[in-house]
């Protein structure tokens, strides 16, 4: 019920109060006027926005964004370790300082492309345009729970993103740092080009994952590095079951590799529950870091090769998926082993060697000719 509620100030002023009902049926003003017709016009505006379910409480308008955040956001995600630690430091490092003390219902476009214009300069575009993702999830959940009208993250203007052609490291390239390696890492890096396996799940395997009778490795789980302060269990590296798309798959692999295997756990006399790539390099040894693997072991093997670009570890998972599909291997066969969740993610590589546009122009040139 909507109206207006006459009232007499110092004076002997009279004004009128614009009143009507919340959704849980308690008085709630609308402003005060000087006239009666503006107050019932006002509540019942007010009364109509209930109704079509564009109401906002303004109390809750009044919540700082860090408010907001900690206690209805962030409870409210349920994520990956990794993504978690991810998402965390962003807030804590890029929004918080900026937004916290801000009422949610002050925060609009503006406001976000303010924030934008002092990023931009320290972040790269791509990292620009991810972390406004991230802020637009927040507002998304703002406004259904009621908590502001509108996105503020809509339509704002984020620097443009040039995307950069893949390098894909070539056979022979490959084979150049493979050869400065030292022996005891050649393994890793082996099963990592022949089944494109992400950081997290080549370290993870263990001798009952490969299955020497039918070729092929068994993907089941994976290993998340962490700060310590960031993880739930106080330890760095943290040993999940299942990789990253929540499903287990079985990757076939040739003969080589499965040699390659059979030699690391012979030489460290590995039990079925031992992991195959320890730091130690021994026997019980916990997951290899990332980082520590990258500073001491593949930067120097990459250095020493005299390829003369940066290569990544994570550029082998590139390569795989782009010789396979070079070789004449079907995408979704691809896609599989890759462990994508859509064909678009392995479309990506259909063209990334340097001579497929050549390969492409010879098959058109057969078919023409007859």
């Amino acid at each position: 019920m909507a109206y207006a509620k006459r009232r007499v100030g110092d004076g002997g002023r009279v004004r009128f109060t614009a009143v009507y009902l919340d959704p849980r049926g308690r008085e709630r003003s609308a402003g005060t006027y000087d006239g009666k017709r503006a107050a019932e016009k006002a509540a019942h505006l007010a009364e109509g926005s209930i109704a079509n379910g564009e109401w906002i409480d303004p109390a809750n308008a009044r919540m700082t964004f860090r408010e907001y955040v900690d206690g209805y956001w962030w409870p409210s995600k349920h994520l990956e370790v990794n993504t978690r630690v991810t998402y965390r430091t962003i807030l804590e490092k890029h929004f918080l300082p900026f937004f916290g003390a801000m009422p949610m219902g002050s925060i609009v476009p503006t406001t976000v492309e303010a924030w934008i214009g002092l990023a931009a300069p320290k972040l790269a575009p791509r990292s620009v345009r991810q972390y406004v993702a991230l802020l637009s999830s927040v507002f998304r959940r703002a406004v259904r729970d009621r908590v502001v009208g509108f996105n503020p993250c809509d339509a704002v203007e984020t620097p443009k993103v040039v995307n950069q052609p893949l390098r894909i490291p070539t056979p022979s390239e490959f084979e150049a740092v493979l050869a400065e390696l030292p022996a005891r890492y050649q393994a890793l890096v082996l099963v990592d080009i022949e089944t494109g396996l992400r950081w997290g799940e080549l370290i993870a395997l263990r001798p009952r994952h490969i299955d020497f009778l039918r070729r092929s490795i068994r993907v089941e789980q994976v290993v998340v590095e962490v700060p310590k302060r960031r993880s739930p269990t106080g330890e760095r590296m943290i040993v999940k079951d299942y990789p990253k798309d929540d499903e287990p798959r079985t990757l076939r692999v040739t003969e080589g590799v499965l040699q390659s295997l059979a030699a690391v756990i012979d030489r460290l006399d590995l039990s079925p529950d031992d992991l195959i790539f320890p730091s130690t390099g021994k026997k019980g040894g916990g997951p290899l870091s990332r980082n520590t693997f990258r500073t001491k072991i593949w930067l120097p093997a990459l250095k020493r090769s005299g390829i003369g670009y940066h290569l990544r570890m994570h550029d082998l998972r590139h390569a795989h998926a782009s010789w396979s599909l070079a070789g004449g291997a079907d995408i979704k066969a691809v896609m599989e082993r890759m462990g994508h969740r859509q064909l678009s993610t392995t479309q990506r590589y259909l063209h990334t060697l340097p001579d497929s546009d050549d390969r492409a122009l010879a098959a058109f040139t057969r078919i023409r000719s007859g």
